[in-house]
């Protein structure tokens, strides 16, 4: 189990709410698909994801990144159990969507770097090092299942 202080309890709850869930979760999963393409293979029902154009524009990319960030709300009401929250939606990736865990990472990373361009100067150094610390933790927790 994490630790966490006061001051990051605050941090990891004053960016999320600044985190547009539309815009941020369409764009971050859109970046996965985009940098990372062999991530392609988990979404073959969503058209055409060929060009950066297609990602962009695609609406179930922009619909799902949605339901991902809507998901990670729950992490952040939840911050002291994490895992236990997750462990449904951990199962479902390993068990039925098959998905490799590194790639949790990758959209941790992403998610990182869509919000810190929206934030930009609002999101300090000591901030998004916690935002990272949160979003390490639901990477483990995403991969809990898998082991």
């Amino acid at each position: 189990m994490v630790h966490w202080t006061d001051k990051e309890r605050s941090a990891v709850r004053a960016v999320w709410e600044k985190v547009d869930v539309d815009q941020i979760g369409s764009e971050a999963l859109a970046r996965v698909l985009i940098v990372y393409p062999w991530t392609e293979r988990y979404f073959g029902c969503f058209g055409d994801l060929f060009t950066a154009t297609a990602i962009l524009n695609n609406p179930k990319v922009a619909a799902h990144g949605k339901v991902v960030l809507k998901a990670l709300e729950g992490a952040v009401k939840n911050m002291d159990n994490i895992k236990g929250a997750y462990a449904a939606l951990s199962r479902m990736h390993c068990e039925t969507l098959k998905v490799d865990p590194d790639n949790f990472k990758l959209l941790a990373d992403c998610i990182t770097i869509t919000v810190a361009c929206k934030l930009k100067g609002a999101l300090s150094p000591q901030t998004q090092a916690t935002w990272q610390k949160f979003l390490s933790v639901v990477v483990e927790a995403m991969g809990s299942q898998y082991s």
